[in-house]
């Protein structure tokens, strides 16, 4: 039975993860009635041992990094975290947009960390893997609760996320922001509607994050843009246009990810292909292969963000030369933070003008 997507949500269907040990079979009869139901978001609580990750790689520019979410119900079908649900024993496809789970006490644990007497301050990444302002946080409100913690205890933070959601918090931003404590990072990887409705779906349109960057900037926030994934022949055709968006937003600084196949993140982008462009599913998976050595995905450091041969060069050149046009800063997409104010949980305060 040929594949078909599922209104409001990204992947096609739910494969089995690579750790599935007893795969469940369905005959045509009922593979056509389970296509035919929308798949509907579960929101359960997973409490966390600890809460700060630490990263090695040098490809990003964070060392620590918190999750207050696994899986995101936005549904980008490119998400190189989908392959994380395997852990669970459930798909990385629809499973990963629809069984989210959420960590209740990520405030408590981040003062467990910040307590112990070889903890050392260094800025933390909030949401680099799931959107810590996907549509959960509305209501469930843990990335506002450990954002509060940042502001009381003057520890830097950074932000990654697509949502205008993020402007809630404009109060607590700017506050850490006035004393350099505070950055965010917008991801808009197109500006089409319609392009964005396939892609992730359940993302808020780019109107809407072109005016949370306009009112982050304002309110003093250092704001950077990512055009994270550059896919071929889908939206590389709008990197010049993305750039001249933000920096009009009032972004400073600008970073594109080339897009990253990972596990089963290859199956399930072929099978978005070939359900959504069949008419270029082809020529894409060769462009991708052209900047990957041949490969579907070439997972070295240094070489798995950007790529590399001449499609790849070609990318950046266009990037580096629309980027320098519109004056923005190409190193990183993260700002550089005090580490100094860091007022560790039982000590007494700073006193510092929140």
């Amino acid at each position: 039975m040929p594949a078909r997507g599922h209104k409001g949500r990204g992947a096609v269907s739910a494969p089995d993860g690579r750790f599935t040990t007893k795969s469940v079979e369905f005959d045509d009869e009922e593979l056509h009635a389970r296509a035919e139901i929308t798949p509907q978001t579960v929101l359960r609580a997973m409490p966390a041992g600890r809460i700060i990750s630490s990263n090695t790689s040098p490809d990003v520019p964070f060392d620590q990094s918190i999750n207050p979410y696994q899986g995101c119900e936005h549904g980008c079908v490119y998400c190189y975290a989908r392959p994380s649900h395997s852990y669970l024993d459930l798909s990385p496809g629809l499973d990963f947009e629809t069984q989210v789970f959420f960590k209740p006490n990520a405030p408590a644990r981040l003062i467990d960390a910040w307590e112990k007497p070889g903890y050392e301050c260094k800025p933390i990444t909030i949401g680099a893997n799931t959107d810590p302002y996907q549509p959960a946080e509305r209501s469930l409100k843990v990335t506002r609760q450990l954002l509060e913690l940042f502001r009381k205890h003057a520890h830097p933070v950074n932000i990654i996320t697509k949502s205008h959601l993020v402007i809630r918090d404009l109060d607590i931003l700017s506050a850490l922001a006035a004393h350099k404590l505070a950055s965010v990072a917008i991801s808009v990887p197109t500006i089409d509607d319609e392009l964005k409705r396939i892609m992730e779906p359940r993302v808020p349109a780019a109107a809407a994050r072109l005016s949370a960057i306009e009112q982050l900037t304002e309110a003093g926030v250092p704001t950077s843009v990512l055009i994270a994934p550059v896919i071929p022949a889908i939206n590389d055709h709008e990197i010049e246009q993305i750039l001249s968006a933000v920096a009009e937003a009032g972004a400073d600084q600008a970073r594109y990810i080339f897009l990253r196949l990972p596990h089963e993140l290859k199956g399930l982008f072929s099978e978005w292909l070939d359900t959504h462009f069949p008419d270029r599913a082809e020529r894409v998976m060769s462009l991708i292969r052209q900047a990957s050595g041949g490969r579907d995905y070439d997972n070295r450091f240094g070489v798995r963000q950007s790529g590399r041969g001449p499609y790849a060069r070609m990318l950046a050149a266009r990037f580096n030369t629309a980027a320098r046009r519109h004056g923005l800063n190409v190193s990183d997409y993260q700002h550089v933070l005090d580490c100094n104010q860091f007022s560790r949980p039982g000590q007494q305060q700073l006193g510092l003008d929140f």
